[in-house]
């Protein structure tokens, strides 16, 4: 499953406030909330926190990929934003990031889970990608942006 397949427009944002990892964490279960509407946003705020205890999901030139297992839900969540100005996030490069590719997956699909991470890990390593989200000024042309990407 690749990130195309699973994003909608009403899950991705472009240059939100973002003054602290726990407050874009917040934003980004606030914008899944809509989509996954058996859980909190706190119950989705805790399958982040609960992945991001283990290391941190920041991969790198200002990106981060966290996520969350869930075992109310059948359904595969993506929520891409971007922030105004970088967060600090304990990278592994120590960098702070602009960059968030969340994804919330049930908790019984491990492989196709891991999959996705890799097809997000891969779009994301050209670094032209990310000078080109970026640049995006509009939701929609974020979205639009990572659509035409394969």
């Amino acid at each position: 499953m690749n990130l195309q397949s699973i994003l909608t427009p009403d899950c991705t944002v472009c240059a939100a406030e973002g003054i602290s990892k726990k407050r874009v964490f917040e934003k980004i279960c606030s914008i899944a909330k809509q989509r996954i509407s058996q859980l909190s946003e706190h119950d989705l705020l805790s399958s982040l926190n609960a992945r991001e205890k283990m290391g941190s999901t920041g991969i790198g030139n200002g990106i981060a990929i966290p996520h969350g297992r869930l075992s109310e839900t059948e359904e595969v969540i993506a929520v891409v934003i971007t922030t105004k100005s970088p967060v600090e996030f304990d990278a592994i490069d120590n960098r702070p990031v602009d960059i968030f590719i969340a994804l919330f997956v049930p908790e019984d699909s491990c492989k196709e889970h891991l999959s996705t991470l890799q097809s997000i890990a891969k779009l994301f390593s050209d670094k032209s990608m990310g000078k080109q989200v970026r640049k995006c000024t509009s939701d929609q042309a974020l979205y639009d942006l990572i659509q035409q990407h394969h």
